[in-house]
């Protein structure tokens, strides 16, 4: 990420001394970045400071269905307009800090924090015992709390919700609560070449196997040399064939390039119907040829949600 993350351990100087926003920042949602944008007001340097692995991966043993990577991560709060993403390694030693150790070994001894920005549920230290209010206490630095952002619903926006929303095919709803459509990247690996062979030839893209996206197809554009390009994209376990481990598989229209080893991001537009089993070769290719226009129709006109979807997605 061009440097723009660095570690907790190698903070340089011109990054030290001023607003810290902190938080998981899974997803960089809509409520991640009201916490951001407060932080902004702050005094700079602006630096937002998260923690990998997710905590929730670190106690549970488990992994996590994780929406922004670390480097996805930091390519949004980049665009923001933080000054740089700070990364503590979420291990033994750091989780068993107190709240009182964390505040005068990170914040204020490693970060010198003259500001610090948190979202109204924020829990930090061993056992979650310090809060906002214990943050608030301590006269060495200015905070902020920032209240629950809620959709136009009310309900409070939050990971859990959005990648409840993309295990259910729903990546329209997942983008308004995210401010952005969802882009997920990989290196683009061989096949079988099977969509070759019916005149769909595919970039094909293995992602974590804790992603939890609905398998099925969906209108897609991804971006090559730095352009977006539309298609259409099938995720899951081909059952028409081989019923192996799930891919992206990626159609790009109008394009005929060579792909393989280039890693490229993939944007989810919209869900167009689950995976099916076909009884044979014709009958798939007439449902892609069905798919195909369905996903340019879905794609005509495609103009931002967001100005942050503006800067990473067009």
């Amino acid at each position: 990420m061009d440097g723009f993350a660095v570690d907790l351990g190698a903070v340089p100087a011109a990054l030290a001394g001023g607003t810290v926003a902190i938080g998981n920042f899974d997803g960089v949602h809509r409520g991640h970045q009201a916490v951001l944008a407060a932080a902004l007001d702050g005094p700079g340097p602006v630096t937002a400071l998260t923690f990998e692995p997710h905590p929730r991966a670190y106690f549970s043993g488990a992994p996590v269905f994780r929406l922004t990577p670390p480097a996805e991560k930091a390519r949004l709060v980049k665009a923001v307009g933080l000054s740089a993403l700070v990364v503590a390694r979420f291990d033994a030693p750091l989780a068993a800090l107190t709240a009182d150790a964390f505040i005068d070994d990170v914040l204020v001894g490693q970060l010198g924090a003259r500001h610090v920005t948190v979202g109204h549920d924020f829990k930090f230290g061993a056992k979650r015992s310090g809060d906002a209010a214990r943050l608030a206490a301590d006269p060495r630095f200015g905070v902020t709390v920032v209240d629950a952002y809620g959709d136009a619903g009310g309900e409070v926006v939050s990971s859990s919700r959005i990648r409840t929303l993309l295990s259910e095919g729903e990546p329209g709803l997942a983008a308004t609560l995210l401010g952005y459509r969802y882009t997920v990247t990989s290196p683009i690996i061989h096949g079988q070449k099977r969509g070759r062979e019916m005149g769909y030839p595919t970039a094909n893209q293995c992602l974590p196997p804790e992603t939890a996206l609905r398998h099925g197809i969906y209108a897609v554009r991804i971006r090559i040399d730095g352009l977006w390009r539309n298609g259409v994209a099938s995720f899951g376990r081909r059952p028409t064939f081989d019923n192996g481990a799930p891919l992206l598989e990626t159609h790009v229209f109008d394009y005929a390039g060579d792909l393989y080893g280039e890693e490229l991001p993939v944007t989810l537009v919209s869900f167009l119907r689950p995976e099916l089993t076909f009884d044979g070769m014709a009958p798939l290719i007439a449902q892609m040829n069905e798919d195909s226009r369905n996903a340019r129709a879905a794609l005509a006109g495609l103009t931002p949600l967001s100005p942050l979807d503006a800067a990473i997605n067009f």
